[in-house]
């Protein structure tokens, strides 16, 4: 049965609206910002708390691992820092190299106890197949399945054992002859990932981070006219291809984020939509058998990690993660979302509630810490 956390909310504080003695407004002026900042900091103080009452002990394993980061730079260089700094964490020794390196002669030197390629879509098979030779295993953590399975197909069979991030996946790897592949996946570093306090200049009824997919342009144009009448920002590239950009122009910033500033932009906003990609769209996928996708992506977890509401569109695999209604908030059309998004900027606790639970769910389940632990225990033992 899952543990439900009962949080008490803070209980408003109410001001007089028709105060008309001089200086009234001024005095009303202050005591609101008075009331929101208080409101807001005793929000965070909530969080913090929930954070430290869950346990935060590491098995530290008497391994050496060499960690070939993805060498793909800015955004994957973010998750090659994260996934570093956790295995810090459970390996009394780690060595990091990029895949452009000779990580092949780099291994024979340190000779580590395994090798773990992160995405792997730049690193050469023959250096893997190197790796092999030297009697040192060698695993493999696909990130974007299943949009590059054209690529990773010829990839997989190289490794030792394959992890990913796409359940259904695995039978496909499987059938190309892997004999060990592994659903595991992604989630959210909390050092960065994390509630926080943002200055009121910041925050948002309704936030989006994501780039303008073609079927995320196509559902975003059919709630164009809603959002435009609402406090809403939209973070990503591509945008331009909403039918009517201009009426959604203004609460539009066209470029990536570093992950604080999305973590911040996260903390800042009331509901934060998530919007899986599909895995049939036109844009830039290398799926040509159109391998669905039921897997939470990682966006669901720095949400949920930064206490936020979350409202997202519906994968199978979401109940495994996040109990709907409890956890998490799900839509399934353009009414759907903003039927909801009307109740919950109408119901402020109940909205706050559910996300205190997504974020003990979050840091009790879905933390990198307990993704490498998950590994390290397939590959090693428990």
């Amino acid at each position: 049965m899952q543990e439900e956390r009962v949080v008490k909310l803070p209980t408003p504080i109410r001001h007089d609206k028709h105060r008309t003695a001089k200086g009234g407004s001024r005095l009303h002026g202050r005591e609101a910002a008075y009331a929101l900042g208080w409101e807001h900091g005793y929000w965070y103080g909530q969080c913090e708390a929930l954070i430290q009452s869950i346990p935060q002990s590491v098995q530290i394993r008497p391994i050496h691992v060499l960690f070939v980061a993805t060498g793909k730079g800015f955004p994957y260089s973010p998750l090659d820092e994260a996934i570093a700094e956790t295995l810090r964490m459970l390996a009394v020794r780690v060595s990091i190299a990029s895949a452009k390196l000779p990580v092949a002669e780099i291994a024979a030197r340190l000779r580590p106890d395994v090798v773990i390629v992160l995405d792997g879509l730049e690193f050469e098979t023959t250096e893997v197949d190197a790796i092999r030779r030297e009697g040192i295993r060698i695993v493999v953590w696909f990130t974007d399945d299943p949009y590059y399975t054209d690529i990773t197909s010829r990839l997989a069979p190289h490794y030792d054992h394959v992890f990913t991030l796409e359940r259904t996946c695995v039978p496909f790897y499987q059938a190309l002859g892997c004999q060990n592949v592994h659903h595991l996946p992604l989630g959210v570093y909390p050092t960065v990932f994390r509630p926080g306090n943002p200055p009121r200049s910041a925050r948002k009824e309704i936030s989006f981070v994501g780039s303008a997919y073609w079927k995320r342009v196509g559902f975003f144009d059919q709630i164009s006219d809603y959002l435009q009448t609402k406090d809403t920002l939209i973070t990503g590239i591509w945008w331009e291809r909403l039918r009517d950009y201009s009426k959604l122009a203004p609460k539009i910033t066209s470029r990536w984020m570093e992950p604080d500033e999305t973590a911040a932009n996260y903390n800042g906003a009331k509901i934060v939509i998530n919007m899986h990609r599909a895995h049939d769209d036109e844009s830039f996928n290398n799926n040509s058998l159109a391998i669905n996708a039921v897997s939470p992506n990682p966006r669901t977890f720095e949400i949920s990690a930064c206490a936020t509401l979350q409202l997202t569109d519906i994968r199978m695999d979401l109940p495994l993660y996040y109990l709907p209604d409890i956890e998490i908030v799900t839509y399934s059309s353009p009414q759907e979302m903003i039927e909801k998004i009307e109740y919950y900027l109408a119901h402020e606790q109940e909205r706050r509630l559910i996300a205190l639970r997504g974020l003990h769910r979050t840091l009790r389940e879905h933390t990198y810490v307990k993704r490498l632990e998950t590994m390290l225990a397939i590959l090693f033992g428990v």
